[in-house]
Formats: structure tokens, sequence, C-alpha cells
């Protein structure tokens, strides 16, 4: 399961993860494919050209805000590995790769093993057997907290192995349950109800927001902006942090970009209509942080 449990070296400390907020160093990313089967994927179709310069945006937009950001190749034919949020977790002492529960995103953690050791970044470890996990479904509130949300993309096998990887480097894996919602054929991972913004802020979809979620939210002292129905379909609840109170989010999704502006956090805007909204995936889906603070 565990091909190295070393932390990173000094040379390594250019990747690490332990935080959802805290200022983004460097970051992966995948360009999408214009071929493949939109429709079968559970994509709206979209427009290739403006699918590949809305992409390109995103990528010139966090290389604006300071970010190192480095640009694997598409891999033709699959249209979901643009999201590369989910075939990993990164984490303070290497990758662990997942198996996705999705079937035609199954081939996906191998194509991102390329990258990353092309990269140089360490493995920490990958699941194995009947484990399913979408990275996604993941979310570090500090780097001895790992939540991960346990529903039809991430089972509990894989919460077993990925505690089990975590364990000697004394990471507390806390789960919270997912709800049906629409089946297990819809796209819900636990980042799609919830996006730190800072220590103390996060973004929230309430309506389907396990509840132990939001007890532990308050418990920490962690309050919420909330997301409307409309923006929730409309990718506003998936905002990402680049620096505590700085986000990137969806243009158009003007009503939470709007709480955000008024409890202090600074949001940079990115045109997502085709890459984002048709896919059901926004910019935490379409990045892989490889180094955080």
């Amino acid at each position: 399961m565990s091909e190295s449990s070393t932390p990173p070296s000094a040379q390594a400390t250019h990747f690490g993860v332990g935080s959802t907020t805290s200022t983004l160093r460097r970051v992966l990313l995948r360009r999408p494919t214009t071929d493949g089967d939109f429709l079968a994927a559970g994509w709206r179709t979209p427009d290739p050209a403006r699918l590949l310069a809305e992409h390109d945006g995103l990528v010139q937009l966090l290389q604006s805000l300071g970010c190192q950001v480095d640009v694997c190749d598409a891999v033709p034919g699959l249209v979901d590995a643009v999201y590369c949020q989910d075939p990993m977790i990164m984490t303070p002492y290497g990758a662990i790769l997942l198996q996705m529960a999705k079937p035609v995103r199954s081939p996906e953690p191998a194509a991102l093993r390329v990258e990353l050791e092309r990269l140089g970044v360490p493995i920490l470890g990958e699941l194995t057997g009947s484990a399913r996990c979408d990275g996604g479904d993941k979310v570090w509130f500090d780097d001895r907290t790992l939540a991960l949300g346990r529903g039809y993309r991430t089972n509990a096998e894989a919460v077993r192995q990925i505690r089990a990887m975590l364990a000697p480097h004394d990471v507390d894996v806390i789960t919270f349950d997912m709800p049906h919602y629409r089946g297990a054929g819809e796209v819900l991972h636990l980042m799609s109800v919830i996006s730190p913004i800072a220590d103390d802020l996060a973004v929230v979809y309430e309506p389907i927001a396990p509840v132990p979620l939001l007890e532990f939210l308050t418990e920490r002292g962690i309050a919420w902006v909330t997301v409307d129905d409309e923006e929730f379909a409309t990718q506003g609840s998936n905002v990402l942090a680049v620096a505590p109170r700085v986000a990137v989010a969806v243009a158009g999704n003007n009503r939470i970009i709007a709480k955000l502006r008024a409890a202090g956090v600074t949001v940079h805007e990115f045109a997502g209509g085709e890459v984002a909204v048709k896919g059901d995936g926004g910019p935490t889906c379409l990045t892989q942080p490889l180094w955080r603070d």
C-alpha cells in the first residue's frame, strides 16, 4: 500500500499540502481534451474553443496570483481528466494515488502518476483492492486533520487505507457521511458542499451539508457564508483559496461573490461556463495543489 513514509527532504519542501487555505505556491492542472463522449461522462456538451480558452484563462490567472503552475497534456478521450483534483490526495508527505468509483475515470490515477514522477513529487502510497475514493471528497483543516466525505465516490475501505497511511504521521482522518442526494450517478463530493477560505471562514451549501460537518465548523470557530440553490448549480460553492481570504471563483456567481467580498475576501473571477459549469467541476476540481505554505 505505502511506497514511502519518509517526510519530504529539504529539496522536496517544494511539495506538500496540509491545508486547504494557506498560500498556494505550486499547482498542477491538466489541459482539457476536446474529443471523447462528453454526454456519457455527464457533461453538457461544451464548445471546444471556449473550453480551451477558459482553461488557459484559469492558468493565466493563477500565474498572475504568484502560483507556479504545472500544466499536463490532455488525456485523449478522458473528458473528466481535466478535473485533476480527483485522482489523488496530496499530503505533507507525498501523494496518495486513488482508485476512482466512476468507471470511465479509472485510468486517471495511473496517468497522473506519470506526471508526478516527471515533476519529482514523492508518492506516499496508493489505494488497492476494493478501495474507492475521489480527491474531491477531502478537506485539510490543518496538517493534522484530514476530513473525508463518505459516500458513493469514497467508500469505507478507502477511508481505512488512507487512515493507515497517515497514522504514522499523527494525522487524524475524520469522516462525514454524504447524503444520497440525486443518487450514485450524481457528482457529489465533500468539496461540493464546503470550500474553506481561511482558518475561520468557509463557503457552504447548507441544504445537503452533513449536520456533523456544520457542528464541526462551529466547534472550530469557523464561520460560513451560504450559497443558494441557483448558484450551487453553477459552481458557486466551489471556490479555491489561493491564500487566506484570497479566492478564485467562477464568474457569474454574483451573490456568493458579493457575500465573500463583504466578509473581507479578495475574489478573483474566471470565465468557467464551459470548463467548470458544463462538467460540474469548479476551480478546486480543476486544480491539484502540490505545495502550500
